[in-house]
């Protein structure tokens, strides 16, 4: 079996999870539906936080969120320490992320994108690895060390 995947919607992203899900398992991973189950309006915080906390503790290998623009929940998935959430619209970003960056958490935008537009980008996202080249880790490093200065404040 290949990657446990988290997928996640608010209301907006709802129309497009059953088949972001289904081309999940298509391409061999095991998913994890976060919700939601209707088109009722709903807080994309809310799912973007369930499906970052997964992806930083370990649970699931990655995430992937939907929202009206994608903006929104990885603003929500990056407050969660741990995840590297990113929201893009071409196949290049959408690898280079993982590749580069050891993105975990991609948010899609269902009002963004079109149907095949989206089948391409989490096939993208799903298929890269990160490459582990120094400069890679390095920046990753640097990244971290943001991420554990600005956890502590309010401490």
């Amino acid at each position: 079996m290949g990657l446990k995947v988290a997928v996640a919607s608010d209301h907006a992203g709802f129309p497009l999870k059953a088949e972001v899900i289904d081309w999940v398992r298509e391409l061999g991973h095991e998913v994890m539906d976060l919700g939601t189950d209707s088109p009722a309006p709903c807080d994309y915080p809310d799912f973007a936080q369930a499906a970052a906390e997964l992806t930083a503790k370990g649970a699931v290998d990655r995430a992937i969120v939907l929202c009206g623009s994608g903006l929104g929940a990885a603003i929500a998935a990056n407050k969660v320490p741990g995840a590297r959430a990113g929201s893009c619209a071409d196949t290049y970003s959408a690898a280079q992320g993982v590749e580069h960056d050891d993105m975990n958490v991609f948010c899609l935008g269902a009002r963004v994108v079109g149907v095949e537009v989206a089948r391409q980008l989490v096939a993208a996202f799903l298929g890269a690895q990160f490459t582990g080249e120094e400069r890679h880790v390095r920046r990753l490093g640097k990244v971290k060390a943001i991420e554990r200065l600005y956890s502590k404040v309010g401490e």
